[in-house]
Formats: C-alpha cells, sequence, structure tokens
C-alpha cells in the first residue's frame, strides 16, 4: 500500500513539473508591432523546427524619401545597408525556454541586436521584452493579423473595393468612303 501511494505521488510531483515546463505557447502567423508600422511573419526554423524566425514582410511606409524601397541604412556593416528592409530576418533561431522563446531581435530603425524573448500572451496578442545589455530594458504588444497573401485576398472580394462598371467606350468615327 505505501509503494502504491509513493508511487503515486512522484507521479503526481513528475505531472506538475512537466506542466511547469511546458513548451512555449506557438508565436508563428504574422504580427503587427506595437506602433502599426511594420508585420512580422514568424514562423519555425532550426533544428526539427523547435525554433522561431521572424522577417519583415509589410511596412506602413515601404519607400525611402528617394522612392525606393526602405534599406538596412543604419547597420554597422556597410556592405549590409542596401538591402531591402521587407524581407529582412529580424529574429534568427530564437530557442523555447520554459514558456517563451529567447535570443536576438535586430532593430534595423537603430541598426542593433537587442536579447529578446517572445511569449504568446493569447491567441491574438505576442509579448515582446528585450534589453541592451541587460540594463535599458522594454516591452511591446503585438497583434496578430491575417497574412500578407491572406489580406490580399480579402481586399480582392471586400465589395467596396470590387471593379467599378467598366467605361463606355468613346462612338468610334464611322470610316470615310
Amino acid at each position: 500500500m505505501r509503494i502504491a501511494l509513493r508511487s503515486a505521488l512522484v507521479l503526481a510531483a513528475l505531472g506538475a513539473a512537466s506542466a511547469a515546463f511546458a513548451a512555449p505557447k506557438d508565436p508563428t502567423g504574422t504580427w503587427l508591432t506595437e506602433d502599426g508600422r511594420a508585420k512580422v511573419r514568424i514562423d519555425r526554423c532550426g533544428p526539427s523546427a523547435s525554433n522561431i524566425c521572424g522577417k519583415v514582410v509589410w511596412l506602413k511606409t515601404p519607400t525611402a524619401p528617394g522612392g525606393g524601397p526602405r534599406t538596412d541604412l543604419k547597420n554597422p556593416d556597410p556592405k549590409k545597408r542596401n538591402r531591402p528592409v521587407i524581407g529582412l530576418t529580424l529574429l534568427d533561431n530564437l530557442q523555447p525556454e520554459e514558456a517563451k522563446f529567447s535570443g536576438e531581435i535586430y532593430n534595423a530603425e537603430e541598426g542593433k541586436m537587442y536579447s529578446v524573448s517572445l511569449e504568446r500572451e493569447s491567441a491574438s496578442e505576442l509579448n515582446i521584452s528585450g534589453c541592451l545589455l541587460k540594463v535599458l530594458c522594454g516591452s511591446q504588444t503585438w497583434n496578430r493579423v491575417p497574412d500578407v497573401n491572406q489580406q490580399a485576398a480579402m481586399t480582392a472580394t471586400d465589395p467596396k473595393a470590387a471593379a467599378k462598371p467598366a467605361v463606355k467606350a468613346a462612338p468610334q468615327a464611322e470610316p470615310e468612303d
């Protein structure tokens, strides 16, 4: 009887411990940054797709003042300053750690890397916490949005975005004899 009771307690303790160290909630999807200026697509990557990576897929202002695409102007590596921001990887191989993913995030506006952790608060919110030199820290909440290709499909089927009736063609001149 004591052995059975002990076994049950050990199994219960192991179950509680494994629940406490559960894998983080899946953050894959497209997220709108807190300031609304960019959308970042997060996907699985790395060994056995256990890590996450994220890249910019949309910018509110995609063009630079000169008319060309926005580029990674503040990158400390001069060779990388002409890279377009759309398509730029910001999160590279963040690893699962308890209930979150941790690693580094690249801030193209400053050309700096920050320590970061991502934790999904709900199905529609992602908490981003980052630090520079473990002293200057901040956090923000990103909101889930439809994938960019889904947004295009939604716009195409939106009745307000439907094509207007074709303009009548101008009358053709009658041929001369």
